[in-house]
């Protein structure tokens, strides 16, 4: 043995699995001249590198330095161990260990450019096929089934490889070399075009599809994580037939288009939202609209913003390439169902909305939707958070003893994990509302304990009796339930995703959550931290008649408030009164007995009752639309804003009864509707400071976290965030879980592991 040898046995954990991590390591190692191994197990990437010290030194600086560009290095820990004296350096086939599973799963990641060169050459033998992936790109998280990510654990298992694709695998020079969906036209995955029936198609599938597109049809897509359905955008009946059939009345629609130039020509956007646009995770990015934008009415009816996205699969790159053209690309379903993603049931769902199926034989094992995304201060902001993000961890900022699942809550379901200092985040489930999603819900919770090895031992979920992620917290045996309230899980959550614990003031805003005193919160100032918190202030609590009805028809929150402002009945005529005369005294009635009608201090149905008010609307087809359409119609000039009281006492109360009477004599004074709505906007805003100012001068915190759906609207989130910062607060905002309820497990899941260190 020469003098000066040593080995040291290093282990790798992050995301170093499916990422090209191993190629690197035996590239590395080879042109270093060191000797011994490298080999997935469940911890990680394990290496023995045998050579000189300074040899293994720089090697292991270069593990961090160096890594792949989708690789995660989360830790490197080495020891040393006796020298063997082998020769050359190995990739061993990967390996179950008996200690827990510690090993980080890639999302799915958008084609790269080396694999569309490929796929666009004549001459190369992937040319147009539409599932060419390699080390730096292609499917992960939707066909994995297990781990270490090797392809006897994902759904390309059933393909074996020919001859030229195992050369590639083999070969350490390789750009798929170790690439675990490495496939070609010879080996992989096959496409085919059919009809409602299963009937195959005559000619080339992507092709002919488009041409169908051309036609005015409506073709399911089968992408990454299930199943979409595609029109020509600028097709008015392909698109109002799409809408009708999926029984989506008007909420958007998701447009792809095939590039930078594609998308500049319906939509403005800067250098940080192309950024975005283009990059690996692929998401869907909310740009405002251009004026003359070339699609249909249908599309996004009455929205200033358009939610684009480039294409992130080689089968949409393709369809691209046919169409020349945008088209919508929107999910899979029915609306409120989940995303179809296995063959047989999206046969099943789809045929009374698709004419055609374009569909391959990959299976996906765990569905996924298209994330969500929209630009705040030069950053993406995420609104849904699926594809391309999930199941990528966040990192808490200390350990938990104990493991943790956080159930969410009913709407925009997602569920967490937490193992030591992970917070393993699902992908968007959708709204927990029906027997298809709670199956969902459930079969993805099972995936991410087996993938993870998390069995949890504490169980978080939201004091809502009624939310069906309670009832399943309720039903699990041997566990240690804790409830959160639904605000305090908001703040907790932009706690955990800044990296910080509090206490914060925090402004809570949303539709509504499940309140410590009965009520039904939804405009809240917390003192809070991730042990508990503290109502400090709110706003003035009014009836929601009939309940969850007041939700879908803004009008009876309309009612309500002028029910409370003009208790001996109403003074002069109101639009909102006229259109809705049938059930307007019946309504109120309930409103005034408080029968049915629920308590709300929620600012999200302060903007329900001003949006009737001013006929923008009354009935709402999706969630939050009467807010959106508020947003959209504040004039971005106007500065003013309404001078409501906040009284204090025991809380500091909003007099939200005076911002509605101060709306109703700007419109008997004809104040245009977008000057009213800015001002709407820009009251919330100076309230939220003004309160916040009030409570620091007796709590001594200069700190503010802002979370809850309500700040998803740009407009106020910008105002508030200066508005708060001119006053010399520090504002934390959500920036990688959604401020929605989306974003609620990750609270949850950080209190209970906040009371598990206090041993609690």
């Amino acid at each position: 043995m020469l003098a000066g040898m040593s080995r040291q046995r290093i282990f790798i954990n992050g995301i170093v699995q499916g990422v090209g991590f191993r190629p690197f390591v035996h590239s590395l190692a080879t042109c270093l001249g060191l000797r011994g191994f490298v080999v997935n197990d469940t911890t990680g990437v394990l290496v023995e590198v045998e050579g000189s010290s300074a040899e293994i030194a720089h090697f292991v600086e270069r593990l961090q330095t160096k890594a792949p560009r989708l690789a995660v290095v989360e830790s490197i820990r080495s020891e040393p161990i006796a020298t063997t004296g082998e020769q050359g350096f190995a990739i061993l086939a990967s390996f179950h260990s008996d200690t827990q599973h510690l090993a980080l799963i890639s999302p799915d990641i958008a084609t790269c450019v080396d694999c569309l060169r490929e796929m666009f050459d004549s001459a190369d033998r992937r040319y147009l096929y539409p599932f060419t992936n390699c080390t730096n790109c292609g499917p992960r998280f939707t066909i994995i089934r297990d781990i270490p990510y090797d392809r006897p654990f994902t759904t390309m298992a059933g393909f074996e490889m020919c001859h030229d694709c195992a050369q590639e695998y083999n070969d350490s020079g390789n750009r798929r070399f170790h690439a675990q969906p490495i496939c070609c036209p010879a080996c992989g995955p096959r496409l085919r075009l059919t009809d409602r029936d299963r009937i195959s198609q005559s000619g080339d599938p992507v092709r002919t599809a488009a041409k169908l597109l051309r036609d005015g049809c409506v073709v399911a897509v089968k992408g990454l994580g299930g199943y979409h359905l595609a029109a020509i955008a600028n097709n008015e009946s392909a698109v109002a037939k799409l809408r009708s059939r999926k029984h989506r009345e008007e909420k958007p629609f998701a447009i792809m288009v095939a590039d930078e130039a594609m998308a500049r020509r319906l939509a403005e956007f800067g250098h940080s939202e192309q950024n975005t646009l283009a990059s690996a995770r692929g998401p869907i990015v909310l740009l405002r609209r251009r004026d003359d934008a070339p699609i249909a009415r249908s599309a996004a009816p009455g929205n200033r913003f358009l939610g684009l996205m480039v294409p992130y699969t080689p089968l949409h790159h393709l369809l691209c390439s046919e169409l020349a053209e945008p088209f919508v690309l929107t999910s899979g379903n029915v609306s409120d169902e989940p995303i179809a993603y296995a063959d047989d049931d999206a046969f099943e769902r789809l045929s009374p909305i698709a004419d055609y199926f374009l569909t391959h034989d990959r299976p996906i094992n765990m569905r996924a939707e298209d994330s969500v995304v929209r630009m705040f201060r030069e950053r993406s902001m995420p609104i849904r958070r699926s594809r391309g993000y999930a199941p990528e961890p966040l990192r808490l900022p200390w350990k938990s003893p104990r493991l943790i699942l956080g159930c969410g809550a009913e709407l925009k379901s997602s569920f967490c994990l937490v193992k030591n200092d992970y917070a393993f985040m699902s992908h968007h489930i959708g709204d927990l509302e029906n027997f298809e999603t709670l199956s969902a819900y459930i079969k993805g919770i099972a995936h991410f304990q087996r993938l993870f090895d998390v069995t949890p031992e504490i169980v978080a979920h939201d004091l809502h009796p009624e939310y069906l992620s309670t009832k399943y917290a309720s039903e699990m045996r041997g566990v240690e339930l804790i409830g959160v309230q639904h605000h305090h899980a908001h703040l907790a959550s932009c706690l955990a995703d800044n990296g910080e614990q509090g206490p914060v003031i925090g402004a809570a805003f949303d539709g509504l959550g499940y309140g410590t005193d009965g009520t039904m919160w939804g405009g809240e100032f917390l003192v809070a931290d991730l042990l508990g918190f503290e109502r400090v202030g709110s706003f003035e609590a009014v009836a929601m008649p009939g309940g969850t009805a007041a939700i879908k028809q803004p009008w009876r929150m309309a009612a309500a408030y002028l029910a409370r402002l003009f208790p001996q009945g109403l003074r002069g005529e109101f639009g909102v009164v006229r259109r809705n005369r049938r059930q307007w005294e019946a309504v109120t009635q309930l409103a005034r007995a408080q029968l049915n009608s629920p308590l709300t201090s929620s600012v999200g149905r302060l903007f329900d009752a001003v949006a009737a008010i001013l006929g923008i609307r009354d009935v709402i087809n999706y969630e939050g639309q009467a807010a959106i359409e508020l947003e959209q119609r504040a004039a971005p000039e106007e500065s003013s804003a309404y001078q409501p009281s906040i009284e204090s006492g025991p809380l500091w109360m909003v007099r939200s009864t005076e911002i509605i009477e101060a709306v109703l004599e700007d419109m008997s004074a004809a104040v245009p509707i977008e000057i009213i709505a800015a001002r709407l906007h820009n009251t919330l805003a100076a309230l939220i400071a003004t309160v916040c100012e009030a409570i620091r001068a007796q709590r001594g915190l200069t700190a503010v976290a802002l979370s809850g759906g309500v700040f998803q609207n740009d407009f106020l989130l910008t105002r508030t965030v200066c508005k708060l910062e001119q006053r010399g607060f520090r504002v934390l905002t959500h920036r990688q879980v959604p401020t929605n309820d989306g974003g609620i497990s990750l609270g949850q899941a950080a209190v209970a592991a906040a009371h598990a260190r206090q041993g609690r």
